[in-house]
């Protein structure tokens, strides 16, 4: 970068998840001092790193970060994915609402506190922090794939304990197939070979070769990163080595939920072009839930969050309007 201000945003500069590494690799090697990389959502500028630096013992931080500044009540939460980190900045950017934004952190991906395996224990965490910033109801929740779950989950804890939800919207998340029916588990299996094998058929032979080597390979890699529960080479406090023992977890606690009934309204965004979910959530959530309403928004499962999140904006920020 020409320069560089002290109030200058990590992330608006163009830094990112990959990049955040390098940088308290280097803050260890100048200020010999290690912190947890995840540490940057929290301090995001050099004006609050150094602060931090300054500080003897690493302050605790809460397990959500701010991603929009609003005035309005109730703040929103969005609960994240497998990896556990709250990158919607972009997407919170373009909600258009007065209602400040934040982003869940799932526990671990500091690197110190060990990861969790089971929903109903990231909801209790979440829960506790949610709450002791928002002491009353009504509560926002927005739960992205695996954090969907996450977001039931704290949804039914809080209405069971006779507070209110505002608004539960679950953006393209969905149980693990075991608890699917066998009737969706067999439309699943056949709509993935189906891609897989559109995929190969718009290929030449040698890139189809290495279409299907690449994705044994990627299994490979996956099994063997939960084998030794780590990244090797990489600071326990590294991001990469924290995100990967989150996600581990995480599988083992998606492979656990068994989602239960909710005796509310389910907002639920799906995508309109990833055909590695169920097509229709409607046999999937329409009997655990009050109410159901379904909406399609352009996009694949990931990009809908992180490149082309504009429809997705869109749609939140109606219900939010209609919350207000």
């Amino acid at each position: 970068m020409p320069s560089v201000g002290i109030n200058d945003n990590f992330f608006a500069l163009g830094g990112n998840s990959q990049t955040v590494d390098l940088l308290f690799a280097e803050i260890k090697h100048e200020c010999k001092r290690e912190l947890p990389s995840a540490t940057i959502f929290h301090a995001p500028t050099l004006g609050a790193l150094a602060s931090v630096l300054q500080q003897p013992n690493l302050p605790k931080f809460p397990p959500f970060i701010l991603l929009k500044a609003g005035n309005r009540k109730p703040p929103v939460f969005i609960a994240p994915g497998l990896g556990g980190l709250a990158t919607f900045s972009a997407l919170a950017r373009q909600i258009q609402t007065e209602h400040a934004i934040y982003g869940l952190l799932a526990k671990g991906v500091d690197g110190q506190d060990d990861p969790q395996d089971r929903i109903e224990d990231m909801a209790r965490f979440y829960l506790d922090a949610i709450t002791d910033l928002q002491a009353e109801g009504p509560y926002s929740l927005i739960g992205y794939s695996f954090g969907g779950l996450v977001a039931l989950e704290i949804a039914r804890r809080i209405s069971e304990s006779g507070k209110k939800i505002g608004s539960l919207v679950l953006v393209d998340a969905y149980p693990h197939p075991r608890f699917l029916s066998p009737g969706q588990r067999l439309q699943l299996g056949i709509q993935r070979s189906a891609r897989h094998i559109s995929e190969v058929r718009r290929k030449s032979f040698s890139e189809a070769f290495s279409y299907v080597i690449g994705g044994l390979e990627r299994r490979l890699r996956r099994a063997e990163m939960r084998k030794g529960d780590e990244v090797l080479d990489a600071s326990p406090l590294s991001l990469a080595r924290a995100t990967s023992r989150v996600k581990d977890r995480s599988y083992v606690a998606l492979a656990r939920y068994r989602p239960q009934p909710y005796q509310g309204t389910i907002k639920f965004v799906k995508n309109e072009g990833d055909t590695y979910f169920p097509g229709d959530p409607v046999p999937v959530w329409d009997r655990l839930a009050a109410t159901l309403e379904v909406e399609t928004v352009a996009g694949s499962h990931l990009n809908m969050v992180t490149t082309h999140f504009e429809n997705l904006a869109a749609v939140l920020t109606r219900y939010l309007s209609a919350e207000s």
